[in-house]
């Protein structure tokens, strides 16, 4: 246990660093006295104007999507048994984004913009639910039939076939919309206010999928086993569904389609700490939201002040961090 909290912290270390350096960076940098003033007394300021209408939402919005992303990939990766899954793995990004790009593209507003990313994801969690539906009722009744690889495949279709919709708008939109539409596929965080109903998420979704960590251990030995050993296999592959699939839609809601940091946070940490997923989960939470907002920062600070899409910046990071992840093996240790 001692172990544990010493990883916890040192990664709560490392996020309130980055949040140190992400309020400090951008087109105008803050000294640490300066920035330490702003936060405790912003008054009419310009560098408390700076902080707290601007930089403190958006690290906030960053580390709130970064870790639904990382805690939504790691349970996706036990869902699946798949170490390579990630949150988008079953079409839910697919469907936010065909919600989203239809409002922008006869020209709602902001808010409905949202409103329409989170109807589309739910959207596709009740499509690909409802698909597997009859293959967690025959596991249901039959104990040893894996139904991983169905529901896999389940999502890989749907995800085309969202795809195939996202062309088919962007070959429609006015040139005037399609800026904004490409901004948003690739994931932007510049602007974002809404940073609550992501940070209360992540909590509520760890507080949820922390006591299911014990069964998830035993579900990774394989199903068969988790049977014989008590573990009610059918309700808490649902539970682990739903919970990762609404944390994927809120962080696409909030922040557009943002990819490598469900996938390379979570496998990163399963190679250099194990698969205990009572350590896993809050540590890629912490992780998840740390690189976010390592990346964001980067993102409107290298040719500030011009702003790249935060999504480049986890790309460009996350294809050369996951091919060197491939070459590592990982840590030996039994979960219980």
């Amino acid at each position: 246990m001692r172990r544990v909290l010493l990883i916890w912290l040192s990664l709560a270390g490392a996020a309130l660093v980055a949040f140190a350096l992400a309020l400090a960076s951008g087109s105008t940098h803050l000294p640490p006295l300066e920035l330490l003033q702003a936060l405790i007394s912003p008054g009419d300021s310009v560098a408390g104007e700076i902080v707290t209408r601007l930089r403190l939402p958006r690290a906030l919005a960053a580390f709130a999507v970064g870790g639904l992303l990382a805690l939504a990939g790691a349970l996706m990766q036990v869902l699946l048994r798949n170490p390579l899954a990630d949150p988008y793995v079953l079409g839910l990004s697919g469907g936010a984004a065909v919600g989203a790009l239809g409002a922008m593209l006869v020209g709602l507003g902001a808010l409905a913009v949202n409103l329409s990313a989170s109807a589309g994801a739910l959207l596709a969690i009740a499509l690909v639910f409802a698909l597997a539906r009859r293959d967690f009722a025959r596991q249901q009744m039959f104990g040893a039939l894996e139904a991983s690889p169905r529901l896999l495949l389940t999502g890989v279709i749907m995800a085309a076939g969202w795809g195939a919709l996202i062309t088919l708008m962007l070959t429609l939109a006015p040139e005037a919309r399609l800026r904004g539409m490409l901004f948003w596929l690739m994931g932007d965080l510049n602007g974002v206010e809404s940073w609550a109903p992501a940070l209360l998420a992540l909590a509520l979704a760890l507080a949820v999928s922390y006591p299911m960590a014990r069964g998830l251990n035993v579900l990774l030995r394989g199903e068969v086993m988790a049977h014989a050993l008590g573990v009610r296999v059918v309700p808490l592959r649902r539970a682990v569904y739903l919970v990762a699939s609404v944390a994927t839609a809120l962080a696409v809601t909030t922040a557009g389609a943002i990819g490598f940091v469900g996938l390379v946070v979570p496998h990163a940490l399963r190679l250099a700490l194990g698969n205990d997923q009572r350590m896993l989960l809050p540590a890629s939470a912490l992780a998840g939201g740390t690189l976010l907002l390592l990346a964001d920062t980067a993102a409107r600070s290298l040719l500030a002040p011009q702003q790249l899409p935060v999504g480049v910046i986890t790309a460009l990071v996350g294809v050369p961090a996951f091919m060197f992840l491939l070459t590592r093996k990982p840590v030996k240790q039994e979960a219980a």
